[in-house]
C-alpha cells in the first residue's frame, strides 16, 4: 500500500504542480482579459456573449491561414517583419462594390520591402523612450507604461511620433500601397485580409465584438493576411506615411507610389474597434492632422529591401 501511495505520489504531485504552474502562467499573461470581465461585471455589462465574443479572439481551436512569408526580427525592439515581395497588386476597389469613396480600383507595382507583424506595442514604445529617441504619449495615455497592457498596441501617437519610432527602429511608416499589399496580397480583389467573408469576432476586434477597446497587438491570428500580417481590419487605425489627398488614386504613379508631397492632413488605414463591419475593410481610406493624437490610433513600421 505504500508503494502505491508513494507512486501516486510521484506521479499526481509533479502533474497538479505542472498544472498549477501552467494555470498561473496563463492568467497571469492574460491579466488584461480578466481585468476586462471583472470590470464587466462590476457595472453590470458582463454576459455570456460578451464573456465569449472577447475569449474568440486567440482564436482557439483553429489553425491560423499559412503564411509562407520570409520572416526576421528586428534588432532594436523584437518586432517580427514579414518580407512582400516585388510586383504588382490590385489596389482599391470598384465603386458600385462598396459604400467607400475616393478608392478607384487601379494597378499598383511595389518593390519588396518588410511589414511590421503586428502593431507597434507600448513594451516595444517604451524601449524607444528608454533611449530617449520617442517622447511620451499625450497625457490621456495611462496604461503604456502598465505591464499588464505590454502588448496592446501604443495609442494617443501623433504621426510626428509615430515617423520617430520607426526611424528609431531603424525603419519607417509604410506608404498608403504597401499598406494595403501587405493587408491585401496579389492572388483576388479582397475586403479584408483573411478574404471575402465579412469580419466576425474571431477575425478582428470591431464594433461587433463588444469589447470596446484595443487588445494585445497579437490577437486575432485567424484575421491574418495572406503574408501573414495581424490587426489590418479593426483593433487600431494605423498612421501610414501619405499625405492625404481624396482624389489620389486617380493621379498615382504606376511605380512605388509615395502619396502627395504636401498636405495638411495624414493617412490612417484599418480602421479600430469602434468601427462597424464596412469601416475596416481593407480600401477604407482615414484622416487626421499629423499633430494630432488620438485613442484608437496607432501605427506599426515598413523597411526597404537591403541589396546584397
Amino acid at each position: 500500500m505504500k508503494k502505491q501511495n508513494s507512486f501516486i505520489g510521484r506521479i499526481l504531485i509533479p502533474i497538479l504542480l505542472i498544472s498549477i504552474l501552467t494555470l498561473t502562467i496563463v492568467i497571469v499573461s492574460n491579466l488584461d482579459f480578466f481585468i476586462r470581465m471583472g470590470n464587466s461585471y462590476q457595472n453590470g455589462t458582463l454576459t455570456l456573449q460578451k464573456l465569449r465574443l472577447d475569449f474568440a479572439s486567440y482564436g482557439l481551436g483553429d489553425d491560423p491561414s499559412p503564411s509562407s512569408a520570409e520572416a526576421k526580427t528586428s534588432p532594436k525592439d523584437g518586432m517580427i517583419q514579414v518580407l512582400v515581395p516585388a510586383g504588382e497588386f490590385t489596389m482599391g476597389v470598384d465603386a458600385e462594390k462598396t459604400e467607400a469613396v475616393n478608392t478607384p480600383r487601379h494597378k499598383v507595382f511595389l518593390r519588396a520591402f518588410w511589414m511590421d507583424r503586428v502593431e507597434v506595442t507600448n513594451s516595444m514604445y517604451r524601449a524607444c523612450m528608454n533611449e530617449g529617441d520617442c517622447t511620451p504619449p499625450v497625457s490621456h495615455n495611462l496604461l503604456y507604461n502598465n505591464w499588464i497592457y505590454r502588448d496592446h498596441p501604443i495609442v494617443y501617437i501623433t504621426w510626428y511620433q509615430a515617423d520617430a519610432y520607426c526611424q528609431w527602429a531603424d525603419r519607417r511608416l509604410p506608404t498608403e500601397a504597401e499598406w494595403e499589399k501587405a493587408a491585401r496580397g496579389v492572388s483576388d480583389w479582397r475586403p479584408y485580409p483573411w478574404g471575402f467573408d465579412d469580419p466576425n469576432p474571431r477575425l478582428a476586434n470591431y464594433a461587433d465584438t463588444m469589447i470596446h477597446e484595443a487588445v494585445s497587438s497579437f490577437r486575432y491570428p485567424l484575421g491574418a493576411s495572406p503574408y501573414g500580417v495581424l490587426n489590418m481590419s479593426g483593433n487600431v487605425r494605423e498612421w501610414v506615411a501619405d499625405w492625404y489627398d481624396p482624389n489620389y488614386y486617380e493621379i498615382s504613379p504606376y511605380r512605388n507610389p509615395q502619396g502627395p508631397k504636401t498636405g495638411k492632413e495624414k493617412s490612417l488605414r484599418s480602421g479600430s474597434y469602434n468601427e462597424d463591419w464596412r469601416e475596416v475593410s481593407i480600401i477604407r481610406r482615414y484622416k487626421h492632422e499629423p499633430q494630432s493624437a488620438g485613442l484608437s490610433r496607432g501605427f506599426r513600421c515598413a523597411q526597404n529591401v537591403t541589396r546584397k
